[in-house]
């Protein structure tokens, strides 16, 4: 288990919350679950309902619809975010590849922390849209090579 201060020190380094000040970072980090899984555990499923977004700590975890992985994640990375912003169902699966360990933000924390800090919001939508452009420039790099 992280203290305070380290999950403070890794949350930081996390792009999504890179722009973030310490203060509005402090009220997230102590929110936050830490969860272990062991190798091949699916964390998430394509289909079902999500609320939280998941913060790599150590391992990897791999997204995928059925056998076709779609990109591996490995520590500092994040992934199911878009189940924070949405009552939609999973596009993809999560399963680890390897003993996992991550903390997980849940939608109700992120709204309350927004109910209290506006700033937030535009700061993580401006993270999401850069981390958005990333992967449709991997997809469109991926699609010329075909």
């Amino acid at each position: 288990m992280l203290t305070s201060v380290d999950r403070l020190l890794f949350v930081r380094k996390v792009p999504i919350f890179k722009e973030l000040r310490d203060d509005f970072l402090v009220r997230l980090v102590s929110v936050m679950d830490e969860h272990s899984f062991p190798s091949n555990y699916t964390i998430f499923r394509q289909g079902e309902e999500g609320r939280s977004l998941y913060i790599v700590l150590s391992g990897k975890v791999k997204i995928h619809i059925g056998s076709k992985t779609l990109i591996e994640f490995s520590q500092g990375n994040y992934f199911g975010e878009m189940a924070v912003f949405d009552a939609e169902p999973r596009s993809a699966s999560a399963t680890t590849l390897g003993i996992f360990q991550c903390l997980e933000l849940t939608q109700e924390h992120l709204d309350e922390a927004i109910e209290e800090t506006p700033e937030i919001a535009l700061k993580i939508i401006s993270s999401l849209s850069r981390h958005i452009r990333k992967l449709n420039n991997r997809l469109d790099a991926a699609e010329a090579k075909r």
